[in-house]
């Protein structure tokens, strides 16, 4: 007997790169809270990746980026839980229209840019991806798999 086909959440996420500089923002939910995260969301239904990325980062910093502009750096199959999977697709943007802003407070605890040789605390489902882009360890990171 095969096993069930799996449904995994699809994330987006957003590296914010300006030369040697990236925006993180510091997590205030449960998830992770005081640590820090990039910009990301749930893809909604029916919507492009690319459209689900700069959506979401719109929403939580007010920056925006066309779509078009966005670059796929990373894939992240995270295994979260024993009954719980994500994807997380990790782009890059290095043009944007906006000033930063933290649009959901209630989320977020913070907004900053680091250097990309010296981050802060990250949660360990962004910071796979964010390591496999700074590190050009392959398309492809796999988190949470034993």
């Amino acid at each position: 007997m095969s096993a069930a086909p799996a449904h995994p959440t699809i994330d987006t996420h957003v590296i914010v790169r300006e030369g040697d500089k990236i925006r993180l923002s510091q997590r205030g939910g449960p998830y992770g809270h005081g640590r820090w995260h990039l910009p990301s969301g749930k893809l909604d239904a029916d919507e492009p990746l690319p459209a689900g990325a700069a959506r979401e980062l719109f929403e939580e910093t007010d920056l925006k980026v066309d779509p078009a502009h966005l670059r796929l750096v990373q894939i992240v199959h995270h295994k979260q839980a024993d009954d719980t999977e994500r994807i997380g697709f990790f782009f890059l943007a290095t043009e944007w229209d906006g000033t930063p802003a933290n649009k959901e407070p209630d989320k977020c605890l913070a907004l900053q840019w680091f250097s990309d040789h010296d981050l802060p605390d990250l949660i360990e489902y962004p910071a796979a991806g964010l390591r496999g882009y700074l590190e050009s360890t392959g398309p492809l990171a796999l988190h949470g798999w034993l």
